[in-house]
């Protein structure tokens, strides 16, 4: 693959708090495409470079980011929260004008539901892979032993092994407390759009279960789901990118 050129920033955030976002975008027709990725993932991933590619072959407007402490975004991952990155979403999202499609990937689909509650005017439509609404809680701090609940507490972090990462990475006592003020599957969700959902079903991450769970709750907007017999949390086989560009385009209108 061609090397990519050098992102550009954008500066989220005041006086402490200020960060620098780095995103790449691709001119073409809108609605424009945003790529919302998933926990320690990048906008070089797989699934982010396959809808750079379709964009750029079918003239279509392309946008994707990295969160702080992700990809080519300076920061302490550590010191992410879902209210951080969230802010970041929607600081970036603006860039893309009216009725964007929001692609979100894990940890993104999450997201994007909630920069759904922030946007002026809503979205053009989701196409949402593998979402994992609420998985600081439900996937998350509802499965860890006590021990591990007790580190967390008690010390501020805990190293969770992780098959993508040599050394795992942390999970902060923010993170979890942060991610409660940010639930969404207690009740009703509104997305002012139709949404897309793809979902493997032998994915280990986020039960499809889960995932099932958050489309009852969105009662008032269309939903389709894809279940995916074979498919992992990935989802990032030649087949399943032709599953994502095909639902991105029929969002977008073609």
């Amino acid at each position: 693959m061609p090397s990519l050129p050098d992102p550009q920033f954008l500066t989220v955030g005041q006086g402490s708090s200020t960060r620098e976002i780095a995103y790449r975008r691709i001119d073409g027709s809108r609605p424009t495409i945003v790529w919302l990725g998933g926990f320690k993932s990048d906008m070089k991933g797989t699934k982010a470079q396959a809808l750079a590619d379709h964009a750029a072959a079918t003239g279509r407007a392309y946008l994707r980011f990295d969160y702080s402490g992700h990809g080519e975004s300076p920061g302490r991952f550590e010191q992410g929260t879902i209210t951080r990155w969230a802010e970041e979403a929607t600081a970036v999202i603006a860039l893309a004008g009216p009725a964007p499609i929001l692609v979100g990937s894990s940890m993104g689909g999450w997201i994007a539901l909630l920069v759904a509650r922030r946007l002026a005017r809503p979205a053009g439509g989701m196409v949402l892979i593998a979402p994992a609404a609420d998985f600081t809680e439900a996937l998350m701090w509802k499965a860890f032993p006590d021990a591990v609940k007790r580190q967390i507490e008690v010390e501020g972090r805990w190293v969770r092994p992780s098959a993508y990462e040599t050394d795992g990475y942390p999970i902060t006592r923010e993170l979890i407390e942060d991610g409660r003020n940010n639930l969404v599957l207690g009740g009703l969700i509104e997305t002012g759009c139709p949404v897309h959902v793809l979902q493997g079903m032998q994915d280990p991450d986020v039960p499809w279960q889960h995932a099932m769970d958050m489309v009852a709750r969105i009662a008032r907007d269309d939903v389709v789901v894809t279940l995916i017999k074979d498919g992992d949390h990935r989802l990032s086989r030649p087949e399943d990118l032709t599953r994502l560009t095909d639902a991105v385009t029929a969002m977008a209108g073609g």
